[in-house]
Order: structure tokens, then sequence, then C-alpha cells
């Protein structure tokens, strides 16, 4: 009787773990008209390969939102981010990749020399001239919303291996 309660639990916690939604962050350093975009180019295997997005990355254990921005930040660009706004989550719905929940920033203030990336390449972009670079559909929803600064938002994108099929901001479809 101990071995298959121990097995239903064990049963029970890996359907958790297997539901569980990998949390990130991105993050864009914003400098007048224009956000320090990363080029994804380095490496392997990259769900975002080609695509030009901000920077950030996985949450490390016992992280918040603010943290694990921070930490990428600095990771990936080598400036200390002093004064930002956090403006959203955005929740991935992927017919390949695993669910995501990403918590998005932007900055407006660090301290620090810019750095190699060794996931991509860095560069300042203007804003009208992200639009047309190769990007995920999807983040031209939320950058719009970024630049109204509109109050915090819940944007859930739907994706269907390169297409977006479904936007839903706030609980409504767009």
């Amino acid at each position: 009787m101990r071995l298959i309660k121990m097995n239903y639990f064990k049963t029970q916690s890996m359907r958790l773990y297997e539901h569980k939604m990998k949390q990130t962050t991105q993050c864009y350093l914003e400098r007048g008209s224009q956000y320090l975009m990363l080029h994804r180019t380095k490496k392997e295997n990259d769900e975002n390969h080609d695509k030009w997005i901000g920077v950030g990355g996985k949450f490390e254990e016992g992280e918040s939102p603010e943290d694990c921005m921070r930490r990428e930040v600095l990771e990936e660009t080598g400036f200390n981010v002093t004064a930002w706004r956090y403006c959203g989550i955005v929740t991935f719905v992927h017919n390949i990749w695993p669910a995501e929940q990403m918590h998005i920033f932007v900055c407006t203030d660090w301290t620090g020399e810019q750095i190699d990336c060794n996931e991509g390449d860095l560069e300042w972009i203007d804003k009208q001239r992200l639009l047309k670079l190769p990007s995920w559909e999807g983040d031209k929803v939320f950058l719009r919303l970024i630049d109204e600064h509109r109050s915090f938002f819940s944007l859930k994108l739907t994706y269907e291996n390169d297409t977006l099929k479904e936007a839903v901001l706030d609980g409504k479809s767009l």
C-alpha cells in the first residue's frame, strides 16, 4: 500500500512539473527613439535564431522577475540597470516550443560599459526600423503596447510554427 501511495504522489508531482511554464524576462533598454536589440545569431537550436529581440532569459531558482531581468541584462550587455518599468506579462503558447510566461520590462537608465554578447549581436535600433526587421509577429504587438505606455498588460500569443494564430490582450481577442 505504501508503494502505491508513493507512486501516486510521484506521478502527481511529475504531472505538475510537466505543466509548469517556463518563466523568462525580456528587457528593452531605451535610449531616445532607439532600443538596444539582440540579433540572435550565435546559439545552436535557438527558437529565436536570426530574430531581433530584447535582452533577457530564464529565471534562476528563487529569482523575482526584477532579479532575473537585472541579472540577464548585466550578463548579456554589461549594463547594470538602475531605472525600469515593469510593463506586463506575455504568455506564449506554441505547437513546437514549451509554453512560456515572459515578464516585459523597459529600462531607461543604467551604468557600465557595453560588452559583446555570446548569444548574438547587440545593436541600437530605431523603433520604427525595428518593425521591419525579422522578429516574432507577437513582439510587434507588445512593442506597440510598450510604446503607448499602456498600463500593465497581460497578453497571450498563440503560435503555430512561426505564424501568430491568436492574440488575446487582457482577456479579449485582438
